[in-house]
């Protein structure tokens, strides 16, 4: 969070994307190309995340660049906020990326389904958030992590290929092994204010 190599990596990425969108010039492409190259290996340098990875991850990308959307699903029972426990031991709240053919609220119920088995109702939106502000940041493109407070209606947890496992966390009783760049203690403290606030207003960034 708030580091400046990477900040700088995401602005070249963004600038050599953009310009590889736009140009026409051939050795241009070729400068955008390289610049790229370049983000990748900061941002590789900065997280040891493997350079190839990396490539893979935001070089093979077209157009201008926007933030991704990250949806995340706050559920309550009987006081207390369900997990889901991650293939690499961490936890986090349900959710991921926005599919491009998703809205929001129902990119929040196909998330919780997948990950936890259960079927949510999304009631209200407790949060959207610039995760260079809140999250450990490991990808070079921005995020926007939208949080929404649901309701448990049915189901029970069925082992995938995201997660091993589910259970409910009182406030006091958060893991320490959390996914920070998924989310934060801080920010699901936010959801238990939310959940107990009729009057809750919306945050954003």
């Amino acid at each position: 969070m708030n580091d400046k190599v990477l900040a700088w990596a995401v602005r070249i990425q963004s600038i050599a994307q953009a310009g590889l969108a736009y140009a026409k010039d051939v050795y241009d492409k070729e400068r955008y190309e390289e610049l790229r190259a370049i983000a990748a290996e900061m941002v590789s340098e900065r997280t040891g995340i493997p350079e190839a990875k990396i490539r893979n991850l935001f070089c093979n990308e077209e157009g201008y660049q926007t933030p991704k959307v990250d949806t995340r699903a706050a559920i309550f029972k009987d006081g207390k906020i369900l997990l889901v426990h991650e293939n690499n031991g961490t936890w986090s709240l349900p959710g991921g990326w926005c599919d491009v053919d998703q809205s929001v609220a129902s990119n929040v119920i196909k998330e919780a389904k997948e990950e936890t088995g259960l079927e949510v109702l999304p009631e209200r939106l407790i949060a959207v958030s610039d995760w260079r502000k809140h999250n450990v940041c490991n990808y070079a493109y921005g995020v926007v992590k939208i949080f929404v407070l649901c309701r448990e209606v049915s189901g029970t947890f069925a082992e995938n290929i995201e997660t091993t496992g589910i259970q409910y966390f009182g406030r006091e009783e958060l893991p320490d092994n959390l996914a920070a760049e998924k989310t934060t203690a801080e920010q699901i403290r936010m959801c238990f204010d939310a959940s107990l606030d009729e009057n809750w207003k919306t945050r954003f960034d």
